[in-house]
C-alpha cells in the first residue's frame, strides 16, 4: 500500500524513459579563441546551444551564489512559500507557469532590473542575510558582461556591422531580463519504484534572446538534436552553457534555432542551476536583420514587440511551438 500510495503521488508528475547513452559531442567555445565568433555561429546553427569555457566570470562568484541558494533552498517549507507566490517574481513550487504545467523543481524568479522590485523579490533579499543579495549581484554583473562580449563576437561571426545590434537590448535600462535558480530536490522513491524518470522541468524553448545556465555537479539537463534525438549534457560548474532563444531566432530569420531542452531530476542528488534570460525592452519591435537577409529572401516572421510575444509565450503550455503563430504563412 506504501508503494501504490507513494506512486499515486507521483503520478501528477511526467515520467519519461531513461535517453539511451549518446556520442554526440556538445559544441565547445572558448572565449578567447581567435575563431570564437565563428564557433560561435555555427554551434548556433547547428544546435542552438553551446559550452562556453575560459568566461572570465570568477569560480568564487559561481560557488558564493550556490552557496547561498542551496541555504534558502534548505529553509522550512512555509519560511520559502513566504516569498512566493512568484507574480511572476518570488518563490515558486512544483507548478510552473499558470497552465498547468507541474515539475519536480522549487525556484526563485527575480528581475535583474534594479528598477522593477517586486514585494516578493524585496521580502526574499530581507530575509535573507545581505551576502544573499551582493551574492545575487556580484554574479548578475560579470555574467551580464560576458553574456554582452558573446553576443558582440555572435554578431562578428554574422557578419553584421554594427556588432552591438544584440548586445545594446540586454544593456538597455528598460531590458526585460530575468534570473532564474533552479533547485531539483532527490527523488528516491521514483528509484525504488523502478518507474523511469521524473522531470524536473519540461521540455520547451525559451523565449528570450538568449539563456545562460551554470549548474552544480548533478546532471539532469538534456537538449533535443535537429532530428529529435534527447542528448545528455555533461554538467560542468566551472562552465556556463548558451542557449539560443526564440527572439535571436526571429532575429536571424531562423538562420539560429531556439534549441528545446528539458531536465530530469536525479533519484539521488539534488541539482541547482542559475539561468540568466536576455530579454529586450518590453517595446522593443523584433523581426529579421535586414542585414542577414539576401535581397531575394523573405522574411519567415511577423513583426511583433516583446511584449506580445511574451504575453503569447506566458498564455500557452511549456512544450507549444510558440513561434507558429507568429510565423508567415508559406501560402
Amino acid at each position: 500500500m506504501v508503494v501504490l500510495s507513494q506512486q499515486a503521488a507521483l503520478n501528477q508528475f511526467f515520467l519519461i524513459k531513461s535517453c539511451k547513452p549518446t556520442t554526440t559531442q556538445i559544441p565547445e567555445v572558448n572565449l578567447s579563441d581567435p575563431e570564437a565568433k565563428t564557433l560561435i555561429v555555427k554551434a548556433c546553427q547547428e544546435f542552438g546551444f553551446f559550452k562556453l569555457l575560459n568566461h572570465g566570470v570568477p569560480m568564487e562568484f559561481m560557488t558564493n551564489l550556490e552557496n547561498e541558494a542551496l541555504r534558502f533552498f534548505k529553509k522550512t517549507q512555509s519560511e520559502k512559500d513566504r516569498t512566493g507566490p512568484p507574480d511572476p517574481f518570488g518563490y515558486g513550487s512544483k507548478r510552473i507557469g499558470f497552465n498547468g504545467d507541474v515539475g519536480w523543481v522549487e525556484y526563485l524568479l527575480l528581475t535583474t532590473n534594479p528598477d522593477i522590485i517586486s514585494s516578493n523579490s524585496q521580502f526574499i533579499f530581507q530575509q535573507n542575510p545581505q551576502n544573499f543579495r551582493y551574492a545575487v549581484e556580484g554574479y548578475l554583473g560579470a555574467v551580464k558582461r560576458m553574456c554582452y562580449e558573446v553576443l558582440e563576437l555572435m554578431a562578428d561571426g554574422l557578419g553584421i556591422k554594427q556588432r552591438n545590434v544584440f548586445s545594446r537590448l540586454l544593456k538597455d535600462e528598460k531590458s526585460d531580463s530575468c534570473f532564474r535558480l533552479n533547485h531539483y530536490p532527490p527523488c528516491p522513491e521514483v528509484q525504488a519504484l523502478n518507474i523511469g524518470n521524473l522531470v524536473g522541468f519540461g521540455e520547451h524553448t525559451d523565449p528570450q534572446i538568449i539563456s545562460v545556465l551554470r549548474s552544480n555537479t548533478t546532471s539532469g539537463l538534456q537538449i533535443c538534436l535537429r532530428d529529435g534525438s534527447w542528448v545528455s549534457v555533461p554538467p560542468d560548474p566551472t562552465s556556463f552553457f548558451i542557449n539560443v532563444g526564440d527572439t535571436l531566432q526571429v532575429m536571424t530569420n531562423g538562420k539560429f534555432k531556439s534549441v528545446r531542452h528539458r531536465v530530469l531530476a536525479d533519484t539521488t542528488k539534488s541539482r541547482l542551476s542559475m539561468i540568466y534570460f536576455g530579454g529586450p525592452p518590453l517595446s522593443e519591435k523584433i523581426a529579421p536583420l535586414a542585414s542577414l537577409m539576401s535581397k531575394e529572401e523573405e522574411s519567415l516572421y511577423k513583426e511583433f514587440t516583446w511584449w506580445e510575444y511574451k504575453k503569447a509565450a506566458y498564455n500557452s503550455r511549456l512544450s507549444d511551438n510558440r513561434l507558429h503563430p507568429f510565423e508567415k504563412s508559406s501560402g
